[in-house]
């Protein structure tokens, strides 16, 4: 990445913002968990309310409803229930997180600078040779502000790479590829979102 291209971006290097990283990183996972699991209580499962035995005189344990936990087809005791795992993150720590890796994945020099990217051609052959032309492998994020459609259509069947937009780009797309590749058109809007 040329010297021009880092003064425009303002970024965070060292360990600055790590914190902030696993955070925002921790939310994206957890936000992204259904919390579906369930079990059912004692009032839920199917059974009947009636009494199994007479309390007294039989000799067995006195026992009031099936639905017992403690019996076999019974309700669960503290089983999981629907929930949700959703994490907050603040502004200001999302934006640290941003210029932490951002910042990280420069300093690292696994970013690299184009005028543009597209594939006039739409097809995903055309797509793999750009790919491996500019990065050597498959696994590439590229990031600009916009791409056309023959460029999705060509992207959309490489399962290692990932076209996204500057504006929604986050932090685990940025640590996640190899190599990131940014079109000067991104530039002005990663600038923007990097800044405090």
């Amino acid at each position: 990445m040329d010297q021009a291209a880092e003064a425009e971006i303002a970024v965070v290097t060292g360990h600055t913002g790590s914190q902030a990283v696993h955070d925002l990183v921790t939310a994206y996972r957890a936000n992204r968990r259904t919390g579906s699991a369930n079990t059912k209580t004692r009032g839920e499962v199917s059974a009947t309310n009636a009494k199994p035995w007479r309390q007294k005189g039989t000799g067995r344990a006195r026992a009031g409803r099936s639905s017992s936990p403690i019996w076999r087809g019974g309700g669960t005791v503290f089983g999981p229930r629907p929930r949700s795992y959703a994490k907050q993150v603040n502004k200001s720590t999302r934006k640290l997180a941003f210029r932490a890796a951002l910042g990280s994945r420069i300093e690292d020099g696994d970013v690299m600078m184009v005028d543009d990217f597209a594939v006039n051609d739409g097809k995903t052959k055309s797509f793999v040779g750009e790919l491996h032309a500019l990065a050597g492998g498959p696994k590439v994020l590229i990031v600009s502000q916009a791409f056309d459609e023959r460029t999705y259509l060509a992207g959309r069947n490489v399962g290692p790479s990932l076209l996204m937009t500057a504006d929604e780009v986050n932090v685990e797309q940025l640590l996640h590829y190899d190599k990131v590749v940014l079109t000067q058109s991104a530039l002005p809007i990663l600038a923007r979102r990097t800044q405090k």
